[in-house]
């Protein structure tokens, strides 16, 4: 009988961004006269004690890894994350990494089987868009072709009430183009959120069940750049992570061509920015500027940057600045939600993380017997008995 391989165990671990001590309490270790929870852990991982059955099969779903992964001769390749556009180099802790990783292998898996569903019932329509541009064809050409297949409107885009209902109109129309747009920087718990230095957003370029997921945990002014920004990366046929700065050609490329959507360049002169004043006095004239315009304050200094309107210097600060203030009021909407009762419900906020296609698209599916409950929690990310009541309000398009 084929034997588990100890050195599996530890990478898989790894991989899913779990200490040794977060692992053991995962899978029901518990401390003893004997040895402690992450010792018995520990016993595994160095050969020294076979893993039982049901200990695989918990290593299996709290590693996000397929039971036979345990038995292979050697760690398999990095997952499946496509070009990693992110630059410089990251120095994430492998914690941040394996989370990322896991994430990916979630969004991976669950495209492939909107894929299978779309092709089992003959709806396995190729987008044309996908894929349809190079860089060489240069920003103007693709800033067209981002306005025309996904009918961005950036008058109607600054005429809803306040940011969220701005990046959902927004959202809305990149789906009707065929695009599933997910809200998603974790793994199911707070405790597994993935910070925006880690990936910004990810693109999965399939001609027929594109995927663009969009870190949550991000400030919600930055999701409609990001949607734009992954949206350029469908365009020309790209598949990887993006960062929260990218430095290289590839990232700035696609951070204009955005950015230019959002704010067109012949409107930067409204925000009378100049290097010699006070930050403190930018910062209040980008954040104004920024809410009117229901963007965010970073990319407005980064658009005034890139049109030398500040310099980099002036850019790097402001972010820096903008950064920490949106970390502070993260922070004091954390203290009051604990001071509060009860909270958003759970499918509400299950249902807009999701988006209304790929919701949509499961309830039809359901509806004609062509998915079971089983597969359908397995595409949405919850349990078979959440399915029910998380498509109960969801509408038909």
């Amino acid at each position: 009988m084929a034997k588990v391989n100890p050195e599996i165990l530890v990478w898989a671990r790894e991989t899913a961004g779990l200490t040794e001590e977060e692992a053991a309490r995962k899978l029901g270790f518990r401390d003893s006269t004997k040895s402690s929870a992450k010792e018995k852990l520990e016993e595994i991982e160095g050969g020294q004690k076979e893993p039982t059955r049901p200990q695989l099969l918990k290593m299996a779903g709290q590693y996000r890894r397929p039971l036979l992964t345990f038995y292979l001769s050697k760690p398999p390749q990095q997952s499946q994350r496509g070009a990693d556009f992110r630059n410089p180099p990251q120095s994430n802790l492998p914690r941040s990494e394996g989370l990322l990783d896991a994430l990916v292998r979630d969004i991976r898996a669950r495209q492939s089987m909107v894929r299978a569903v779309l092709e089992e019932e003959e709806e396995a329509v190729p987008l044309s868009f996908i894929g349809s541009l190079r860089m060489e064809d240069g920003r103007q050409p693709i800033l067209g072709s981002l306005r025309e297949h996904f009918n961005v409107d950036i008058a109607v885009y600054r005429s809803q009430p306040n940011i969220e209902s701005a990046f959902d109109i927004l959202r809305r129309r990149v789906e009707a183009a065929g695009v599933f747009v997910l809200l998603k920087g974790d793994l199911g718990s707070h405790l597994s959120a993935i910070d925006t230095t880690v990936f910004r957003g990810f693109s999965i370029a399939d001609e027929v069940a594109p995927f663009i997921v969009i870190n949550d945990q991000d400030a919600r002014p930055a999701w409609s750049f990001t949607l734009l920004h992954e949206s350029v990366h469908l365009l020309l046929g790209q598949t990887g992570v993006s960062g929260e700065y990218g430095d290289s050609e590839l990232e700035r490329f696609c951070d204009d061509i955005a950015g230019e959507c959002l704010l067109p360049q012949n409107e930067l002169h409204k925000l009378e920015l100049e290097n010699t004043q006070e930050y403190s006095s930018m910062a209040n004239r980008i954040n104004d500027f920024a809410n009117d315009l229901k963007v965010s304050r970073t990319m407005v200094a980064y658009r005034a940057y890139r049109s030398s309107v500040i310099d980099q210097e002036s850019f790097t600060r402001l972010r820096s600045i903008f950064r920490q203030s949106w970390l502070d009021s993260r922070e004091r909407t954390r203290l009051m939600s604990q001071e509060q009762d009860g909270g958003p419900n759970y499918y509400t906020v299950r249902r807009h993380r999701l988006g209304g296609r790929i919701l949509n698209l499961v309830k039809r599916m359901m509806a004609a017997q062509a998915l079971s409950t089983s597969k359908a929690a397995r595409i949405l990310g919850v349990t078979p008995r959440q399915v029910s009541p998380l498509l109960s309000a969801v509408r038909s398009p």
